[in-house]
């Protein structure tokens, strides 16, 4: 890593973890695990606070469905502690990609490649 993008994550909030949020962090709470996209979940020591920081970008669709509902207390066991069963209909988790060069496009949308003609509309014109 080199020293702008230390300087970057140090001062900026979405670049990871501030500088303060990482010391806080250490000092007052407890490591409870890390996602496959190396997000690293903490609690406060009486287990009342839980937070995420994120590796790379703070993006919350980020954080998975196992990690979402521990995040928010809707169970009380981690995923590292407890996981989750995945049911075979399910796909992977994937984050939210609008805004971003990969997010979808229908066709005819003026950002594909190879636009489609338009035939599921007229456009109106004032009489």
């Amino acid at each position: 890593m080199g020293l702008l993008n230390r300087v970057l994550q140090a001062v900026t909030w979405w670049n990871g973890a501030t500088l303060n949020t990482l010391l806080w962090s250490w000092r007052n709470g407890q490591k409870v695990g890390e996602d496959e996209a190396g997000n690293t979940f903490w609690q406060t020591k009486d287990g009342k606070r839980r937070w995420v920081l994120f590796n790379g970008e703070a993006e919350a669709s980020r954080v998975g469905p196992e990690w979402h509902g521990w995040l928010h207390h809707t169970w009380d066991e981690p995923p590292t502690e407890r996981p989750i069963k995945k049911q075979a209909w399910e796909k992977p988790h994937l984050p939210n990609l609008t805004g971003t060069p990969a997010a979808y496009a229908p066709a005819g949308s003026i950002r594909r490649e190879n636009t489609a003609d338009r035939s599921d509309y007229e456009a109106w014109t004032p009489e």
